[in-house]
This record gives structure tokens, sequence and C-alpha cells, in this order.
């Protein structure tokens, strides 16, 4: 039997998501299968595409510049997913665990991780540009927005800070 929601963070388990997510649809292995086999004019097909956006990688084809900044925004959207998901008080709030207001705190949490990650490593480019920043930022925001539904119901029924 697994673990009960008693025993459940709503940071700890979102944060898991996040890494998970990042760690499973971030790999080189599924960038390069998602590249090969999806087209990203279907709807399918963009977001199994949106999925590889915090993509990490250790290839030794790129400059050093450009291996830190893509993998430390993929480090950054789940450190930043953690840190949202334990500012947020929505949820902390809510009078009964699994509430509505706690799913939209993770989806939330992961929406502004995405958008500061990307807007934060834009900072270590070569050339960076107040219009380049925004967009990057707007990507993040993206798939935060779509695939932060995940780390939503990830969270949901976890308890909030100490516990009496």
């Amino acid at each position: 039997m697994a673990l009960g929601n008693r025993f459940k963070s709503a940071v700890g388990a979102g944060t898991l998501a996040a890494l998970i997510l990042v760690l499973v649809f971030g790999s080189t292995w599924y960038v390069d299968w998602v590249s090969d086999n999806t087209n990203p004019n279907t709807a399918g097909g963009w977001w199994l595409r949106l999925l590889a956006w915090p993509r990490w990688s250790f290839n030794s084809n790129d400059s050093l510049r450009e291996i830190i900044v893509a993998d430390l925004r993929a480090i950054l959207v789940v450190v930043l997913t953690a840190l949202f998901l334990y500012m947020l008080p929505g949820s902390q709030l809510a009078r009964a665990r699994g509430t509505i207001s706690q799913f939209f705190a993770g989806w939330a949490s992961f929406i502004f991780a995405g958008g500061f990650a990307a807007l934060i490593t834009t900072l270590f480019l070569n050339n960076p540009s107040l219009i380049g920043a925004f967009q990057v930022a707007g990507s993040g925001a993206t798939y935060g927005l779509f695939v932060g539904w995940i780390v939503g119901l990830a969270t949901l029924g976890g308890y909030r800070g100490t516990r009496s």
C-alpha cells in the first residue's frame, strides 16, 4: 500500500513531478525521438515537442556556454517550482486539503518557474536583448501553462508547511 496523503507534502510532490518532467522529457533521447517522429503542425506533435522545452544535455559538440544555459534552465525550472510552491499561499489558506486552490497553486508555480527560468538564463547568452528575454520568457510560460497541470495534479491532497 502506498503512503497516504497525510504523509505527502504538496511542495515535495510538486517538485518531484517537475523533476520527473524535466529529467524524462528534457533528455536527449526524448528530444531526438520527438524531433524525428512528430509533426509540429499538429496539436499532439506540438504538445510532445513542448514537453521537451527545458532540454538538458552533455553534448560535446555544443559550446560550454550553450550547455550551461540549457542545463541551468532545466535546473531552474525544478528549483523555482519548489520555491513558488512554497511561496504561493492559496492552498495554505484552504480549509481542506485537495481543494482546487491547491491544484491552481501547483499549476501557477510551474508557469512562473518556466517563465522565470527562461528569463534568468537569457542573461547568460552571447548577445542578450530585451526582446529576446521577453520571447524566451513567453516560451517558458507557455511550457508551464500547457504542462503545469501535471504539477498541479501532483500537489492535490498534500499537506502544506508544518503539521501539528
